[in-house]
């Protein structure tokens, strides 16, 4: 889980520089504000192309690169109770289940550049829509590796024969499992510490991109 936008803007005084709000304001926007100025931003197609023109401007510096992508998904929860300006439920937002327990809200979908931890692709759906569905759009196509964790498992279904190798953890029960004498199981769990070192950028990445809930 990561803390919503209103919460960042309040702890961290750089977040509040950045959005031009540390100059003597007496109160921030709470989260209801910030997400009907999301909502505009989607409305117009504006995020997207902001995100395009940040990213157009980092790889002509020679600051993206783009040989690998590491990808992963989050839920933002929030409270059951929330509804839309009409007073109905917000249809953006549904239940799934996460560690044993259940979440109401959204999921934030990113695709992240494996080396500089930079960001591509961010995707907003609902929470109960499956990572894997939405993992193809998260890529800018001219990757060569791509690394995800074991919630990505079976992606390569998904994928045509030109796609990027993909490079999904193994699932945690099977891990637990392995014999660390055994030498092919010593193997197995280096290649695995290997896959979690290139993943390593995505959860600061989630800090840097995060929606209000």
């Amino acid at each position: 889980m990561v803390r919503s936008v209103g919460e960042a803007l309040y702890d961290v005084p750089l977040y509040r520089e950045f959005a031009g709000l540390d100059g003597g304001m007496v109160r921030l926007p709470d989260e209801s504000t910030i997400l009907r100025y999301r909502h505009l931003l989607e409305i117009h197609g504006l995020a997207a192309q902001m995100l395009a023109l940040v990213n157009e401007i980092l790889t002509e510096k020679g600051l993206m690169l783009k040989a690998g992508s590491a990808v992963d998904a989050t839920v933002i929860a929030a409270p059951s109770s929330t509804r839309t300006g009409s007073g109905t439920r917000d249809p953006e937002m549904h239940s799934t289940q996460k560690g044993g327990n259940w979440y109401f809200g959204t999921k934030l979908h990113i695709g992240v550049d494996a080396d500089s931890g930079l960001v591509h692709p961010v995707i907003g759906t609902a929470a109960n829509v499956h990572d894997v569905t939405v993992a193809q759009a998260l890529l800018h196509g001219k990757e060569t590796d791509v690394y995800a964790d074991a919630r990505y498992q079976g992606i390569e279904k998904h994928c045509g024969a030109d796609a990027a190798r993909w490079h999904v953890a193994m699932r945690p029960g099977k891990r637990r499992l392995l014999d660390l004498s055994d030498p092919l199981d010593a193997i197995h769990d280096q290649i695995e510490r290997l896959k979690g070192s290139r993943r390593a950028s995505v959860p600061k990445s989630f800090l840097n991109v995060s929606p209000s809930r």
